[in-house]
């Protein structure tokens, strides 16, 4: 039998956080993904084969309050970014995060036909 899985190239991804400290807890610690090289302004991990990067940042006024958009009954925050996973990571993943207390803004859920993979 073929495999017929489509391979990504990873992606570079690197946001603002206003607490590296804590950013960096909720990203390895909290999330579980292994950490790459820092330094005192910034961290990278690798989330689930690509890379994201924490850039330290300070808040100002005009970022206090994220846009939303609606989205299938839900206001969705933007930016906001993903990972497609098969469904036992999915389970697992969401798992982990509402046993460590994470608040979601939307809840965790399934929204897509079986096929398609959902997000938090």
């Amino acid at each position: 039998m073929t495999d017929t899985t489509p391979t990504l190239s990873p992606f570079h991804l690197a946001i603002p956080v206003y607490d590296l400290a804590a950013a960096r807890h909720f990203y390895a610690k909290v999330f579980n993904l292994p950490e790459g090289r820092s330094s005192d302004h910034w961290v990278d991990f690798d989330f689930f084969g690509h890379q994201l990067v924490i850039h330290e940042h300070p808040k100002t006024d005009s970022q206090a309050h994220a846009g939303t958009n609606a989205v299938d009954g839900h206001d969705v925050p933007v930016p906001h970014f993903g990972v497609v996973l098969g469904w036992e990571q999915w389970e697992a993943l969401a798992d982990r995060l509402q046993s460590q207390g994470v608040k979601f803004v939307i809840e965790a859920g399934k929204r897509y036909p079986p096929a398609v993979l959902s997000e938090f």
